[in-house]
């Protein structure tokens, strides 16, 4: 069994003015809350059970806008990050939470897409030890975590913002861990920034040889969304996609009723309180779309047993 973390805390100091008042992580990405993109990479993965980390002030923000994610068939409970020790942080807050299972922590300004993704997705939650890392090719290295592969393609170290980084591959903001990760984040210590860093614990892995890395490539976009710019970028993005394919990108509503967690009724009930929205007809539509399938499969009594 596995059980993800988002975190979703900080004060995104760094879209001030906007984010004064209101979480980072509940900014839109084009017309969706940005949470709602790393919650949906979670749910694609098969996880049902959540940990929404966030600071006590935004708290019941995020408790209006996902419940206790039965709607979705899934189950959410909350925690909360007095102040931004680190990402490893998590870990310790999101404990008796996590208990004897294994977690998956994604954070909250991450944006993950392409066809590519589910089937790591998958494999990762159901991998039963070790850790299990994304990495993205990049332009800029320096500024990210960074693996570095021997001549084998093997991972053999990693290394936070290096001056002289010895690959592009940098690690994203979603980690697969064993239980383990319970104990790894109890004895690392705050570094130079002061901070709980992921890094450690992914060092620790390494040491032990259980870290994995899966490389993800053309066929998958990775989009940190905690800059002006990056915003920006995200929401053309998925906008860009989403009319070109009149398909929705991270809603948790088509992930839960293709995962069959929820029932056609239960689709429509989420759907025709915001029928007049675009996101309301969208569910709708699937609905309808699925419904007409159905009935121009079904049987008819005038139909013959030769036909």
């Amino acid at each position: 069994m596995r059980k993800g973390i988002i975190l979703a805390g900080g004060k995104g100091t760094r879209l001030s003015p906007l984010t004064n008042v209101i979480s980072k992580q509940l900014m839109p990405v084009f017309d969706k809350p940005m949470i709602y993109y790393p919650l949906s990479t979670l749910m694609l993965s098969g996880i049902r059970e959540f940990l929404v980390i966030s600071t006590e002030y935004h708290q019941d923000s995020y408790k209006d806008l996902l419940g206790d994610g039965s709607q979705w068939g899934i189950d959410i409970s909350y925690a909360i990050q007095d102040s931004p020790d680190g990402i490893a942080q998590a870990f310790t807050i999101g404990e008796k939470f996590i208990s004897d299972s294994n977690v998956a922590l994604v954070l909250g300004d991450n944006l993950f897409h392409g066809n590519e993704l589910i089937p790591k997705l998958e494999q990762a939650r159901k991998q039963t030890y070790g850790a299990t890392l994304f990495a993205y090719p990049v332009n800029d290295p320096e500024r990210y975590g960074i693996v570095e592969f021997n001549a084998k393609g093997i991972v053999c170290g990693i290394e936070e913002k290096p001056k002289k980084p010895k690959s592009r591959y940098a690690v994203t903001g979603l980690y697969f861990y064993d239980n383990s990760v319970i104990e790894y984040s109890k004895q690392i210590s705050n570094s130079n920034r002061n901070e709980l860093e992921i890094t450690e614990i992914n060092k620790i892995y390494l040491n032990e040889k259980k870290l994995k890395v899966q490389l993800m490539g053309r066929g998958t976009a990775w989009l940190d969304t905690g800059t002006i710019e990056s915003l920006h970028e995200a929401s053309s993005y998925i906008r860009t996609l989403e009319h070109r394919q009149g398909l929705k990108i991270s809603c948790p509503e088509e992930i839960a009723w293709r995962s069959s967690w929820i029932s056609d009724k239960d689709l429509e009930g989420l759907a025709s309180p915001i029928a007049n929205s675009g996101y309301g007809k969208y569910l709708l539509r699937l609905l309808n779309e699925t419904l007409n399938e159905k009935e121009l499969h079904k049987p008819h009594s005038n139909q013959s047993m030769n036909d």
